[in-house]
């Protein structure tokens, strides 16, 4: 079965028809009186087998109540939503995909597909919708803003995550209309069907986000270490980019050599040091079980993360064997064996508790489907793997992403704050939190001070400033301005996490601080003392 017949029968599955609605409506009934979800949903199967989906009671919920057949009920839809962890950690996450382009790298692990951007595959879930759009930002932004509406998020907070190739390998006149692109569909502007010229310029796109009714609250880009520069950071930072994922895949040189990834440990370090004095929120890809590593070196390896690097999360990517890479040939000549599925869960088990608090994980493993694999671990739930086997050893993560509060109530009279210090290169940062009596996060601001031999980044704007590199309350997402008992977003836990940090700031001499602002926040930083400068927010302390 080829794609196109997979999405078509995906389609057919999903298709909302009367007799569908009418069920759905009866089992809405039961549950507004009372009946437990699934119990409701079996009572109900369909003709041809199987039972409603999540997001059909949803679509349904949402008809009744813009019909005024039943009022708007957010308990009801907090039962019905569906994968209510796509929102938990406080903002809506969408994913979109640049179109196939040449890539600087020559890494021998990374598969290479003509239909698709470098290292990804045509059958990967969210590299599928880039391709099923012809990698359309406008499309696949707003598909995937009205499927997340269908399952029951809010969308009015938008963390845009671009994947693809070297992103600072595009011409920059693609990126701009790329982002321009998905910062339209945000902002609801609609354009003719395969119209390329955009209807107004990425600033005046900006401006309008400020306020539009999916605000852009984080943007991610992927790229290499060896292509952070000043300028790039510049130009970055004109696009409204906030967080960027770079391959750091090795911390030696050796193994970075022979798997012909085309820069060094010490590039890896300037551009993480670069980007730190810059504002920006750092991600860092590691990947055990590359040519030439054992799991003994690999252990090693990550330990190095914590050292001069200090990323803020961190993607952990084990090699996995694919044909169509050049690292299938020295699989058949004898040169490397992948390591077995027990391997990677004794590693990963290994290393994972030694993750610093200030750190988020927010992979172990990447969405390739197992019939692409051709020999070692095929197995996507490796997390779950991993976290049965620390818990039968009786040993835990305290990364962010295994403390998040989620969607417990919070009482914020009962939260510790907590001030978490530590130096990286010329930087002292500090990770300062708000944690519930049972050590779960609720809250956290990553203020970065800055020194005299910190990089130069050529920026105004953070000339002799305390920077803010990120503000984030945890729980489900919520939408702006909205309250919710014992939620810890609208809380007041932000305002309370920047007054400590200028407290924090001035202490150390600091007489002005920034901070990097999607724009969709910048609202929110504004109504809290801060000014526009030309790249970032700024504000006066002394």
């Amino acid at each position: 079965m080829n794609l196109n017949e997979r999405q078509q029968q995906w389609r057919a599955r999903n298709a909302l028809t009367p007799e569908r609605i009418e069920l759905a409506q009866r089992v809405l009934d039961e549950i507004r009186g009372g009946r437990e979800v699934m119990s409701a949903l079996r009572h109900y199967p369909l003709n041809n087998g199987g039972y409603l989906s999540k997001s059909m009671l949803v679509e349904t919920y949402q008809q009744m109540v813009a019909a005024g057949h039943i009022p708007a009920d957010d308990g009801l839809l907090e039962r019905i939503r569906m994968k209510p962890v796509r929102t938990l950690s406080g903002v809506t996450t969408v994913t979109v995909l640049t179109k196939p382009y040449p890539c600087p790298g020559k890494c021998i692990f990374c598969p290479t597909d003509v239909r698709m951007p470098k290292s990804y595959l045509p059958d990967e879930p969210g590299a599928m919708r880039g391709l099923e759009h012809n990698f359309d930002p406008y499309a696949q932004v707003q598909s995937r803003i009205r499927a997340l509406e269908l399952l029951g998020h809010p969308t009015d907070k938008i963390e845009l995550l671009i994947l693809g190739g070297t992103w600072s390998s595009y011409r920059r006149d693609y990126q701009e209309w790329f982002i321009q692109r998905c910062f339209d569909a945000m902002n609801g502007i609609h354009h003719e069907e395969n119209q390329e010229t955009p209807a107004v310029s990425l600033p005046e796109a900006q401006a309008l986000n400020e306020h539009a009714s999916h605000r852009n609250v984080g943007l991610v880009i992927e790229t290499r270490p060896d292509e952070i520069t000043p300028d790039e950071i510049r130009w970055l930072r004109h696009l409204g980019v906030t967080k960027v994922q770079m391959g750091a895949q090795s911390l030696d040189n050796h193994i970075l050599e022979i798997n012909k990834r085309g820069h060094d440990v010490e590039c890896t370090r300037r551009a993480t040091a670069l980007l730190r004095a810059a504002g920006f929120k750092i991600v860092l890809h590691w990947m055990p079980n590359l040519l030439g590593a054992t799991p003994e070196s690999d252990r090693a390896d990550f330990a190095r993360l914590w050292n001069g690097f200090c990323p803020d999360e961190i993607k952990i990517y084990p090699n996995q064997l694919l044909a169509n890479a050049e690292l299938y040939e020295y699989w058949q000549r004898g040169e490397f064996t992948p390591y077995t599925t027990e391997e990677l869960i004794d590693l990963i088990a290994d290393v994972k508790p030694t993750i610093p608090r200030y750190c988020r994980v927010n992979r172990v493993i990447r969405d390739i489907p197992s019939t692409n694999v051709v020999e070692g671990n095929r197995r996507t739930s490796l997390r779950q793997d991993v976290h049965d086997e620390m818990k039968r050893r009786g040993t835990r993560c305290q990364c962010v992403r295994c403390r998040e509060v989620r969607g417990k109530p919070v009482s914020p009279d009962l939260l510790r704050l907590d001030d978490l210090t530590y130096q990286v290169g010329a930087a002292e940062e500090h990770f300062i939190s708000f944690v519930t009596p049972d050590d779960k996060l609720a809250g956290f601001i990553r203020l970065s001070l800055t020194s005299v031999d910190s990089p130069q980044t050529g920026l105004s704007d953070l000339n002799g400033a305390a920077l803010i590199r990120e503000v984030h309350i945890y729980g489900q997402s919520l939408p702006v301005g909205a309250e919710h008992a014992g939620a810890a977003q609208h809380a007041g836990l932000g305002t309370r996490l920047l007054q400590e940090a200028e407290a924090i700031a001035r202490q150390r001499g600091f007489q002005r601080m920034a901070v990097i602002s999607a724009i969709g926040t910048r609202a929110y930083y504004m109504e809290r003392g801060f000014e526009r400068g030309e790249y970032y927010l700024v504000k006066t302390i002394k």
